[in-house]
């Protein structure tokens, strides 16, 4: 079966950095007092089995595992419990990023968006199945061995609490995307650094929701 992104075109995908504590601790960085926010374009997402595209212009392209929210409906200036509400389920995602590019300025949002290098899938599973996706393995392999293990309940601002914020300042509407972050286990805070490279298998896993598998491919015409 061929999966293509479970959502195709959000008209928002934002991301939250920096929200698991073992992962603040890797990249020595403070634990921060509100979301650390950055966008990405449709045009990064991928299906659960798609290829991969390591980006020709970076050197250091790293994994992120992450369970994502999709919105199901409009919310603005939501209170918690609206917030709950408006989630329509859960997914896998992985914030594959170019970290040379991330670290050229302050500003994240040029090593996150490079075409076809976010999987999201396979499939939307309600927060009732999965008990809101509070105390969730999550899980990132490479060739078969894990880079990252962690669970939800490790989060630093849990999907409702991210939710509530981002309505804050802009309209949720059905079908946007949120990714919470990662766990600790990167490859830009291993001694040495480890980055992705063509032909490996990036497997990425929530528990009850599922895995992409994502094979690393050379980006077409450019070497």
């Amino acid at each position: 079966m061929e999966y293509a992104p479970l959502v195709p075109h959000p008209s928002k995908i934002l991301c939250v950095g920096l929200n698991y504590k073992d992962h603040i601790a890797e990249m020595g960085r403070e634990t921060p007092e509100y979301p650390t926010l950055f966008g990405k374009f449709a045009d990064t997402l991928l299906g659960a089995e798609d290829d991969l595209v390591l980006p020709a212009e970076s050197g250091a392209v790293d994994w992120e595992a992450e369970l994502a929210v999709v919105v199901g409906r409009t919310v603005r200036h939501a209170s918690t419990a609206e917030a709950v509400a408006a989630i329509a389920g859960f997914t896998v995602a992985n914030d594959v990023s170019a970290r040379d590019w991330q670290r050229r300025t302050g500003q994240w949002l040029q090593g996150k968006a490079f075409e076809a290098t976010t999987p999201l899938g396979p499939v939307l599973v309600t927060g009732e199945e999965v008990d809101a996706a509070a105390d969730l393995e999550i899980s990132c392999m490479v060739d078969g061995v894990v880079k990252q293990r962690s669970r939800t309940s490790q989060l630093l601002f849990g999907p409702a609490d991210i939710v509530a914020y981002v309505s804050r300042f802009t309209t949720l509407r059905p079908g946007d995307v949120l990714l919470t972050g990662t766990p600790g286990g990167v490859g830009a805070g291993r001694e040495p650094a480890e980055f992705l490279t063509p032909g490996q298998v990036l497997t990425t896993t929530v528990e009850g929701i599922g895995s992409c598998h994502n094979t690393c491919v050379e980006e077409a015409g450019h070497r």
